[in-house]
């Protein structure tokens, strides 16, 4: 059987959570796929030749032979119903809603923490300042959702690992990484989570200096 033609286009930086999650849920999937980076900061993501491909132009941006589509979490569904033989989301109705509840609302959500949190603080070591009133109310908004998810102290959010447990370990590691103080419980839950191959892959991926 001929393999699938993938192409994944990501950040030039590999600091965006989001093509994180796709390059991840490709990797689980053992999916054979070639990468190529998009400079974000020349605006390169507005370029023709991008916004020809990627609906929104914004990455990720995922090629499948004709198709393309942008926007994570309508990849990894995508990619799901696809490729279903190693699936990254829980095959129960409810949990795979659970789990996509998650990832939207950490999408969607919790502003102050992505703004004074970046990734550069995960993936390049950088600090940032005491969080302000606002991000320490948003952190506290994301404990509480992930300690009432891992309330019976599973290695994984819905028994089996999905792709929501990266996405929920990557906003933790935004402060875990920074030294904010987090829970200890949630702490060992998103160590737990970076420790896995997939995860790995991605954080050795060659990144320039910003």
């Amino acid at each position: 059987m001929p393999q699938p033609q993938l192409h994944l286009h990501t950040d030039a930086q590999f600091a965006s959570p989001y093509a994180m999650s796709v390059f991840v849920a490709l990797e689980e999937k053992r999916l054979p796929f070639t990468l190529t980076t998009v400079d974000l900061g020349i605006g390169a993501n507005h370029q023709a030749s991008y916004a020809a491909k990627s609906l929104t132009e914004r990455v990720p941006t995922l090629v499948h032979e004709d198709f393309a589509l942008s926007e994570s979490s309508a990849i990894t569904e995508y990619l799901d119903d696809a490729f279903p033989d190693t699936p990254v989301y829980p095959q129960d109705t409810q949990l795979r809603a659970r789990a996509r509840q998650l990832q939207a609302w950490l999408r969607s959500d919790l502003m102050p923490i992505r703004q004074e949190r970046s990734t550069e603080v995960v993936f390049y070591g950088r600090r940032g300042e005491p969080l302000s009133p606002a991000a320490e109310a948003a952190a506290q908004k994301l404990y509480a959702a992930a300690e009432t998810l891992l309330a019976q102290n599973n290695a994984n959010l819905f028994g089996q690992w999905c792709i929501a447990d990266t996405d929920l370990a990557l906003m933790l590691n935004r402060l875990i990484l920074n030294g904010d103080p987090v829970p200890a419980k949630l702490i060992d839950y998103a160590a737990r989570q970076w420790e896995r191959p997939s995860v790995q892959r991605w954080l050795e991926l060659d990144r320039p200096a910003l």
